[in-house]
């Protein structure tokens, strides 16, 4: 769609050094949901925590096989730099570009977490906002992919927390 282009373009005309390394700092963060399975990680060893922990966990699971395993090849969108020939500033991802893996992975994550730490939570999802506007700026990503990850990250956080928590008992 062009408005996605255009879109691109006008946050392409605010690049500059400094946000280029915040930019593929978030990317690098992100890759592989590589921050979100620490975090997820760190929860599950705090006795406290092992119910967020899983939620974190059981998200992730179901973003890889609901979002890289499902959505993603059976869309096959050619990710906006390859379509524009446009040269971008990290490593160009593989794979196709419907829906963003980095934002709803993000997004899922931040939902589990503010159902158990709501002032945590609320950072995680201004993280996921940053996350997703930085796969934009990146051009690695259109605008309706961000959108389809957050809703599709919000939808599985909450469905996860909810089997977490009705099914999983975790001893104090």
């Amino acid at each position: 769609m062009q408005w996605e282009i255009n879109l691109l373009n006008n946050i392409g005309k605010i690049h500059n050094p400094f946000l280029d390394k915040i930019m593929q700092a978030m990317s690098f963060l992100g890759s592989g949901g590589l921050i979100f399975i620490l975090m997820g990680t760190f929860f599950l060893m705090r006795k406290e925590d092992r119910k967020l922990g899983l939620t974190i966990a059981f998200s992730l699971l179901l973003c890889g096989i609901i979002g890289n395993g499902i959505l993603k090849p059976l869309i096959a969108r050619t990710r906006p730099y390859i379509a524009y020939n446009i040269p971008i500033i990290v490593k160009p991802p593989t794979g196709y570009s419907f829906p963003s893996g980095h934002t709803y992975s993000a997004f899922a994550a931040a939902i589990a977490v503010y159902k158990y730490k709501k002032n945590f939570g609320i950072f995680l999802f201004l993280f996921a906002i940053l996350m997703g506007f930085s796969r934009m700026y990146l051009f690695v990503h259109y605008p309706t992919d961000i959108l389809a990850g957050a809703v599709l990250g919000i939808v599985i956080g909450n469905l996860s927390y909810n089997i977490i928590d009705k099914v999983i008992k975790v001893e104090d």
